[in-house]
């Protein structure tokens, strides 16, 4: 199995940026497909953006499309979110996900994931 830590949270005023990333231990990484979620409080978790083994495969929800940026560096068994002109609304926990993946299909749904992370909190003022 494989273990997730999330980090690279924190506060940011709206328009501002921020980098998450979540380093991965146990089996090899690229085995796995990997996703973000968030949970805004009261409000049940949500797919953010998910991404192939291999990085060729990319999907992001309506939400962050133009702004957040996911990429994952296999070499050094690590994910990152880039968010890019944060709003009042990305105010989550964000967790990391992993899934045992050969193909370049990503998945959206939550239960599809096996394994995640504590998560790190993003909160963005206005």
């Amino acid at each position: 199995q494989v273990q997730l830590v999330e980090s690279g949270g924190g506060l940011v005023q709206a328009g501002g940026s921020l980098r998450l990333s979540c380093a991965a231990s146990g089996r090899t990484f690229s085995l796995y497909a990997m996703g973000w979620f968030r949970q805004a409080p009261g409000k049940e978790r949500e797919f953010v953006v998910a991404i192939s083994w291999s990085g060729s495969s990319t999907y992001y929800a309506d939400s962050v499309k133009g702004r957040f940026t996911i990429s994952r560096d296999n070499a050094k068994n690590t994910l990152y979110l880039q968010m890019n002109s944060l709003k009042p609304e990305d105010t989550a926990v964000y967790y990391c996900a992993a899934h045992v993946s050969s193909t370049e299909y990503v998945k959206t749904e939550g239960y599809e994931y096996d394994y995640w992370g504590q998560g790190t909190q993003v909160t963005v003022s206005s």
